[in-house]
């Protein structure tokens, strides 16, 4: 079983860069792919962006160029930098980890999942 806990919400001024941080505890972390993933009230949870075993890395479009997703097995924690946030991008955001080496967009590719961070992007 993997453990997963976010850190790095709140509430972040439009343009803002907040870090958000996944701790993953209880197994071998260095060979699982992680991703973020979030949801805004009444909408569906929607890929983010995911990172795989060897650093190999996918992104939505509404965040490439924007967000960076990144891994220190030595830690056993994943980040996602956000960068230029807007207040469309306010969301519950969740970490999440596959047991698949390069898992696809959907969340039915993930089999852990922390209890999500809130960002909320308002002046």
């Amino acid at each position: 079983q993997v453990h997963l806990v976010e850190s790095g919400g709140g509430l972040v001024q439009p343009g803002g860069s907040p870090r958000l941080s996944c701790a993953a505890s209880g197994r071998t972390f260095d060979d699982y792919a992680m991703g973020w993933f979030r949801q805004a009230p009444g909408m569906e949870r929607e890929f983010v962006a995911s990172i795989n075993w060897i650093g190999g890395t996918k992104y939505a479009d509404f965040v490439k160029g924007r967000f960076t997703i990144s891994r220190d097995n030595a830690k056993i924690t994943a980040y996602l930098q956000m960068n230029s946030l807007k207040p469309e991008d306010t969301a519950l955001y969740y970490c999440s980890g596959s047991r698949f080496r390069t898992p696809g967009r959907g969340a039915s590719d993930y089999h852990y999942w922390g209890q999500g961070t809130q960002v909320t992007v308002s002046s």
